[in-house]
């Protein structure tokens, strides 16, 4: 019994630090991407965001969901999301590459179908979405999943980031889309709710 508890311990640890090397490699992979589609968007004179951004209630705006948070204003803005989105998106992998895609998944959709709906006119580029959603999907996963190390984590986070949540507001500032930080906080709630262990029922 000693050896099968020992030999469990072994391979937990083994697949904690397998996804935490899969974590930082996907995460910082994404990055450098949109690290890359900066560059290229500043020798094209940004033009690739009036092209790929998202516009508000239009057609073809509808298809900009998919590319709009791969685009940002400038390099300080990337620079802002950058680091969020590593620290943010590297816990959500450490539950998993599945876990991961449905949080980014949801995070995506949630911010970008938002904006299309609520959105101010004009272009939104920009991940914020995406970090207010892995941000909200690690505040209360642990609630739903009755973990006290998520909830303690959780806690955490709050205490070093909980200000940011102030960004769902319409109070912000008028350059900032907070109709983004909305929907993509939402999208992680809902993913959260999604990935909730389930009951087995005795039929």
């Amino acid at each position: 019994m000693e050896g099968l508890t020992g030999d469990g311990g072994i391979r937990q640890r083994q697949t904690v630090a397998a996804r935490a090397k899969g974590g930082l490699l996907v995460l910082g992979a994404f990055v450098v991407l949109l690290f890359v589609i900066e560059l290229f968007n500043m020798v094209m004179l940004r033009s690739l965001n009036a092209t790929f951004g998202l516009r508000p209630r239009s057609a073809d705006g509808l298809l900009d969901i998919f590319t709009f948070p791969l685009l940002h204003a400038n390099l300080n803005h990337l620079l802002s999301n950058g680091l969020p989105l590593i620290i943010f998106g590297f816990l959500v992998f450490l539950s998993g590459l599945r876990v991961f895609m449905t949080a980014l998944a949801f995070s995506w959709l949630g911010s970008g179908l938002t904006v299309w709906l609520i959105g101010d006119s004009g272009v939104t580029v920009g991940s914020s979405g995406l970090v207010f959603g892995l941000f909200s999907f690690l505040l209360v996963r642990g609630f739903f999943n009755r973990s006290w190390r998520q909830i303690l984590l959780a806690v955490v986070l709050f205490m070093g980031y909980g200000s940011i949540l102030l960004g769902i507001l319409p109070i912000v500032s008028g350059f900032v889309s907070w109709q983004a930080h909305l929907g993509g906080a939402a999208g992680g709630l809902v993913a959260a709710l999604l990935l909730r262990p389930r009951t087995a029922r005795v039929a």
